[in-house]
């Protein structure tokens, strides 16, 4: 599978709330470019350093994809939904790396001040 198709189906199949994490190699290596920037190893890992996030996620719409070989960008406009109701809307630029038809690298880049603490 191409990489501009893998992640696309990475999207489709965070947007029907399940199945999305079969898109991720077990060394998947994870970065978050907030601050401090944060960086994971591992399937398990991730899993685990993102269960909050993706428990929010209400949409997602990509804005922009764009893949040059193993390396992809989206542009991503997620609404989350937090317990107690609060929501906001998050811009996020994504970057992944993708081999045999998993994703082997993700980063994030995104504004983490509208987050509840």
């Amino acid at each position: 599978m191409a990489t501009k198709e893998t992640v696309q189906q990475y999207f489709n199949s965070l947007k029907e709330r399940r199945g999305w994490e079969v898109f991720f190699a077990d060394d998947v290596v994870y970065t978050t470019f907030t601050s401090p920037v944060k960086r994971v190893s591992g399937k398990a890992a991730f899993l685990e350093s993102t269960k909050r996030f993706y428990s929010t996620i209400a949409t997602v719409e990509i804005r922009d994809l764009i893949a040059d070989g193993d390396k992809a960008c989206a542009l991503t406009s997620y609404g989350l939904q937090f317990p107690g109701g609060q929501s906001i809307k998050s811009d996020v630029a994504e970057v992944f790396e993708v081999r045999n038809g998993k994703i082997h690298s993700f980063d994030i880049y995104f504004d983490s001040a509208p987050f509840p603490k």
